[in-house]
């Protein structure tokens, strides 16, 4: 019996509020053009609304709307908090404990049932997760090439080295970065680009331009040939 080996990734970004949503949607939707079950997995989700009498989270709803495959919202989404602060902050105020061994678990079967799957991390590469893991912790418990999401603004290139090297000092590689124009006042964004390609040593998967109203579908993704 063949080994079923499916693809996988782990979308990190220089800070919260750089748009992994929103890249994590565009590589499920680029993904998908090549392999027919594709599924978004967002292991720690912290904020949510309520909805139909449910609570639920914008960014598992995005990665859901995106995905081709339906699979259990515990696998999807393993571990949900209430409150939008730090994952360490909302699991002691939830009174939960995340548990990275459960995450990885979940994250295997969905490799069992997908053809691909894209992880978005929450917050940046070592937002806590508890007093003593972060999220480089779960990054490394999962082995998966990362992506790197740079929100283009004034401490950009500070923010992506330091991320590389966090991200390389765990072992992991830098399978491509995405620059994502987040704010769009910011000066010189073509040298910072330049720069970024000159020193991140990965491929630029995507240049995002600022859109008022975002459209993922939209966004031409090079995907690395072996996701292909």
């Amino acid at each position: 019996m063949i080994e079923r080996r499916a693809i996988s990734c782990f979308v990190t970004g220089t800070d919260t509020g750089v748009g992994k949503t929103f890249v994590s949607t565009a590589l499920l939707h680029a993904l998908a053009r090549h392999h027919k079950l594709v599924v978004g997995m967002k292991p720690v989700a912290a904020g949510t609304t309520l909805v139909h009498g449910s609570e639920v989270n914008d960014d598992v709803l995005a990665l859901r709307a995106a995905s081709t495959l339906a699979v259990p919202a515990a696998l999807e989404n393993p571990v949900l908090l209430p409150d939008a602060v730090s994952p360490h902050v909302a699991a002691a105020r939830a009174g939960r404990t995340i548990d990275i061994a459960h995450i990885v678990a979940c994250h295997r079967q969905l490799l069992q049932l997908a053809d691909a799957v894209v992880v978005e991390g929450a917050g940046g590469f070592l937002v806590p997760l508890s007093e003593s893991e972060t999220g480089a912790d779960l990054a490394q418990a999962l082995g998966l090439p990362v992506v790197l999401v740079v929100g283009l603004r004034l401490g950009c290139l500070n923010h992506a080295l330091l991320t590389l090297e966090a991200i390389r000092a765990r072992g992991l590689s830098l399978a491509g970065w995405v620059a994502n124009h987040v704010d769009p006042a910011m000066l010189a964004q073509d040298d910072n680009i330049r720069f970024l390609q000159q020193h991140l040593n990965a491929p630029l998967l995507a240049r995002m331009a600022w859109q008022r109203v975002p459209d993922a579908q939209a966004i031409t993704m090079a995907l690395p040939l072996a996701w292909r």
